[in-house]
């Protein structure tokens, strides 16, 4: 197991049917960390072994990744991720982290069983980071107090980041890079990922938020076009679907992870 990357944090080997269940993982957004999915962890585990993963330039603001920042770079490491369990995965994504699972999927298939698209598109080109690359840099590398990261990020957002950054003795400190972060969001506006998402020949869910930041259409489209999808927009929710509109996402989840067990 990667020590650093994926860490077991619940849930039998076995499935609620009693037969074995496939391990759950469970990838964040841009900015994101394991450590986030807290409030999920508890339901999940019912379905089986839940693993949080850390992406590559996530894992605490000194720990650096010798790779240039790539797409592929991303899926490489997700992918050994998956591979050191042993067996295929479901794949629980966020933002970012739903991209990188799906591009998993078309690349490795015989270790994803199944994936969760939450608030993501294949086709960000031509949005660049501009408009909000100046706020991004002016946030303070240190936050003295949780109200301090509440002001800073909102109640949804700031209960969130105060998970995924490094705890200090202090406060808390972002857990990486400014300018890695706008680099990895760069990309996405200079290509698209229609391709990967076309070969996925897993079962998908796409859940997308109400005030979505994909491109108006993609996810729908994306349903149409998909070999086995499961489609449903949440009016009224942010990006961060699973923890603004938790009750939704939870049966969401729930029923698509039932049906699978149930061979549906």
């Amino acid at each position: 197991m990667h020590s650093v990357s994926l860490v077991r944090r619940g849930g039998a080997d076995d499935g609620p049917d009693g037969g074995a269940a496939a391990p759950l993982v469970l990838v964040h957004g841009l900015m994101g960390r394991g450590s986030t999915w807290s409030r999920q962890i508890p339901w999940l585990s019912r379905f089986g072994p839940v693993y949080t993963y850390d992406a590559p330039w996530h894992r605490g603001r000194e720990v650096t990744d010798p790779h240039p920042i790539s797409t592929e770079r991303f899926v490489e490491d997700l992918g050994a991720a998956v591979a050191s369990l042993g067996r295929p995965a479901t794949l629980i994504g966020h933002s970012m982290g739903g991209l990188h699972s799906w591009c998993l999927a078309a690349e490795r298939p015989d270790l994803v069983t199944a994936v969760v698209v939450e608030d993501m598109a294949p086709d960000f080109r031509g949005r660049t980071t501009g408009p909000w690359e100046p706020w991004l840099q002016a946030l303070p590398v240190e936050f003295d107090s949780a109200q301090q990261v509440y002001d800073a990020f909102g109640p949804v957002a700031g209960q969130y980041f105060l998970e995924a950054f490094d705890r200090t003795e202090s406060g808390w400190r972002l857990h990486g890079h400014p300018a890695r972060w706008i680099e990895i969001a760069a990309q996405w506006g200079i290509r698209d990922y229609w391709r990967q998402w076309q070969a996925v020949r897993a079962p998908v869910l796409l859940l997308e938020a109400g005030g979505t930041v994909a491109p108006p259409g993609q996810m729908l489209r994306m349903h149409e076009t998909g070999f086995r999808t499961t489609y449903l927009q949440v009016p009224g929710a942010g990006h961060l679907i699973h923890d603004d509109a938790p009750e939704v996402y939870r049966g969401a989840v729930e029923s698509f992870l039932t049906a699978l067990a149930g061979g549906a």
